[in-house]
């Protein structure tokens, strides 16, 4: 909504496409929300960051999903997306796709982890193969003396009350987060 996942996504498709014959795309999902209540929440006009389509998801080798964090899950946008991908799950057409995942939340305590562990189950009920950063972000992932959002589950930022921006630090980590799940999907496809 205001964003902060745009950003992370921005990183992490220049992080992909730092690897050698590597292409990356960024889709954002449906918004949900009536203008007016977009309006009253002031959110700023919508990216023209193109919107996908359930049907288009397999046309991927893999993915980084991002989403902004609302209670400790990922917003109901996000949500009700993947709900609209029952065909897919029928058919098991993302199976054996590997898939990240990163995130913003308003606070430390906004449910980064939780957020994570509440989208591995859509991942797992498609048969995807979840990719976590882990501490592959080496000396970033022990910083303690600034703010900074993310986990060894995926890149992540705070956004505050909307006005705090990705610091260099979380955009490192998104940068990292794409490059390594580029090398790992480029590897499985290779091996297919």
């Amino acid at each position: 909504m205001y964003g902060h996942v745009e950003k992370l996504a921005e990183e992490i498709k220049k992080g992909a496409l730092s690897v050698e014959g590597v292409d990356a795309k960024i889709w954002q999902v449906p918004e949900t929300l009536p203008d007016e209540v977009l309006t009253k929440m002031s959110a700023p006009p919508k990216s023209d960051v193109p919107i996908i389509k359930p049907n288009e998801l397999p046309e991927a080798d893999g993915f980084v999903f991002g989403f902004p964090t609302r209670f400790g899950m990922m917003a109901a946008q996000f949500k009700a997306f993947l709900d609209a991908t029952g065909g897919l799950w029928r058919t098991q057409q993302l199976a054996g796709k590997p898939a990240g995942i990163f995130y913003s939340t308003g606070s430390q305590g906004g449910g980064q982890e939780t957020t994570a562990l509440t989208a591995i189950t859509q991942l797992v009920h498609h048969g995807m193969i979840f990719v976590p950063i882990g501490y592959t972000f080496g000396a970033g992932m022990f910083e303690m003396e600034k703010v900074k959002g993310g986990s060894p589950y995926g890149a992540g930022t705070f956004a505050g009350d909307g006005s705090r921006q990705p610091s260099e630090l979380e955009l490192e980590q998104a940068f990292h987060q794409g490059k390594y799940i580029a090398i790992i999907t480029k590897k499985l496809k290779g091996a297919a």
